[in-house]
């Protein structure tokens, strides 16, 4: 069975209530009726009448709830608590109101705080800052979480390589160049939402463009202490770099260049240096290996938030929206 079809399966056998604040694009609604039809989760989608009925028509999503956050019962209560929540930054009723009722995904995030839902996926038509800046604010970070980082799950058809052609991608859509201690916690970050996602041990590679020593430069040297801390932090995690990423996926490579590693050449979270390799990367795979590309997911987040590409298909939100639903299952 496919990656996303366990996953559904899952998100169906304990239903959870996901929040749409896209109603302004159609492939929202597309997604909407998919998942309502197969029964993946409940869902709210937030817009007005008007937005509703231009981007819906003709498609069966009648089992959706819709609210629109400039009629709701819960205006009033939300603009109180984002007060209260961002009264040290000088938020005032006035600009609350106006950020609940213009910005949606400033009305979801007080929906998944109040536990009104369980667990929120935009970025279709907005920017991933337009996502996560209302998740930091107003959900926070997960306690005892350092860093939110970004990760895809990579589904390659008809691969050898990773977890039956399944991967996880760190961090492609969130930090810019982190730092080896960030990096560090972004590995174990991947590695946990690997195994709880895919149910298979994780086996880490830190990726970089030198294998063991191979190449010196500065950006090597981050990823090799990178890889000290991140084994500090789980030592019982299979992890090793630095790693190019022919050793991390391929055995007869991973055996010439890092012998004796008990990762390489059998890498199922592929950890990347920089914001520019991991977001070239997994559109790479993703176009070039016709991968299904689920994410960014936010990981660091204390409820679930996850983002999407805009340049994402319907198909890849009902994606999004079942893994969305298996994540709240954890809390």
């Amino acid at each position: 069975m496919a990656f996303i079809d366990e996953i559904k399966k899952k998100a169906r056998a304990v239903k959870k209530t996901i929040v749409l604040p896209e109603s302004m694009d159609r492939r929202t609604w597309e997604a909407v009726e998919t998942v309502l039809k197969e029964d993946i989760a409940n869902v709210v989608v937030l817009g007005t009448p008007e937005e509703v009925e231009a981007n819906s028509k003709g498609l069966e999503v009648s089992g959706a709830t819709v609210i629109n956050p400039n009629t709701s019962d819960k205006l009033d209560e939300y603009v109180d608590a984002l007060v209260e929540l961002r009264k040290n930054k000088g938020m005032t009723p006035e600009e609350a109101r106006r950020l609940l009722t213009t910005d949606y995904m400033f009305y979801a995030c007080m929906m998944l705080k109040s536990g009104a839902a369980d667990g929120i996926v935009s970025g279709a038509c907005h920017s991933t800052a337009n996502t996560l800046r209302p998740a930091l604010q107003i959900v926070k970070t997960k306690p005892g979480s350092k860093i939110a980082s970004a990760f895809f799950v990579m589904d390659v058809p008809n691969c050898e390589y990773g977890e039956n052609g399944t991967f996880v991608f760190g961090d492609c859509g969130l930090n810019q160049n982190p730092t080896p201690e960030e990096l560090a916690v972004i590995a174990v970050s991947s590695a946990e939402s690997f195994k709880f996602l895919v149910g298979a041990e994780p086996k880490v590679a830190m990726l970089s463009h030198s294998s063991k020593g191979s190449a010196k430069h500065a950006d090597v040297d981050k990823v090799a202490e990178a890889t000290r801390i991140a084994k500090e932090l789980a030592p019982e995690l299979k992890l090793d770099g630095e790693l190019q990423a022919d050793a991390a996926m391929v055995p007869s490579v991973g055996a010439s260049k890092a012998p004796g590693s008990d990762v390489a050449g059998q890498a199922n979270v592929l950890i990347f240096p920089d914001l520019d390799a991991g977001n070239i990367g997994y559109k790479l795979v993703q176009r070039l290996a016709k991968a299904e590309a689920y994410g960014p997911m936010l990981q660091g987040i204390a409820k679930p938030v996850n983002d999407l590409s805009r340049g994402c298909s319907a198909s890849d939100i009902v994606g999004v929206v079942a893994i969305t639903a298996v994540q709240a299952q954890m809390q």
